[in-house]
């Protein structure tokens, strides 16, 4: 597969994915800057974590604007797989592709630990080398990452099993105490309608190795090359 993996002034994260993508993967990989609108001969676009514009007005508001994001939107309107890591996140709400809000922490402060993730739903593109339950291990590092929506938006996000994983205890219980941020129903990430676009705060290009502190990351790569690997 070939991925696109978009760079705004401030991104900082593209390499880290680029690292996880070629050399754990072996995949192919594209630098997208964010003033190009070419996404031709992509399997998967990917927006990762930084500052995107020095997250000036908020997080993702301006990067939302790049000439690059009309032509992610209409990508992913046409049915490709659009993957947003935490400020990837942040721009996907901030573009209209993905519902709700990526607000302060609830405690006001940079988090930058492990966590743990409940898979709740592992029918998309993205989790289905996983199953329900299972608890992967990921690190967060964001100020503003506490996921908000309106009651309608939340309801419809559960009834139609759009939240795909939870921060939860390495148990897989989701629990005030496991969420580091007060993000609303312990939302971690979730998908939109169509299934075909993903975003979520935590970073799986950091727990793809061994060496970085744990390898769960790949689980939710290695969904989008679909492989189904349950370990």
């Amino acid at each position: 597969m070939r991925f696109g993996i978009v760079v705004f002034p401030g991104t900082w994260s593209d390499r880290d994915f680029g690292v996880a993508l070629q050399e754990s993967l072996e995949q192919d990989v594209r630098y997208v800057w964010h003033k190009e609108r070419d996404l031709s001969g992509l399997d998967c676009v990917v927006l990762p974590g930084g500052f995107a514009y020095g997250d000036y007005l908020r997080t993702g508001a301006i990067a939302s604007l790049s000439p690059v994001m009309d032509s992610v939107v209409t990508y992913a309107e046409r049915g490709g797989l659009v993957l947003g890591s935490c400020n990837g996140f942040q721009i996907l709400c901030e573009a209209g592709l993905l519902p709700g809000a990526l607000l302060r922490n609830d405690h006001l402060e940079f988090r930058c630990e492990w966590t743990h993730l409940r898979v709740e739903n592992a029918d998309t593109p993205f989790t289905r080398a996983c199953r329900p339950g299972d608890a992967l291990g990921m690190p967060v590092s964001h100020g503003e990452g506490r996921y908000y929506a309106d009651p309608r938006d939340l309801r419809d996000l559960e009834l139609n099993n759009q939240v795909v994983f939870r921060y939860a205890n390495a148990e897989g219980i989701p629990t005030a105490e496991a969420n580091p941020n007060g993000s609303f129903n312990n939302i971690a990430g979730i998908v939109n309608k169509r299934g075909n676009v993903l975003g979520m705060m935590p970073h799986p290009e950091r727990a793809s190795s061994e060496l970085l502190g744990g390898t769960d990351g790949l689980r939710i790569l290695n969904s989008v090359l679909g492989e189904r690997t349950f370990a």
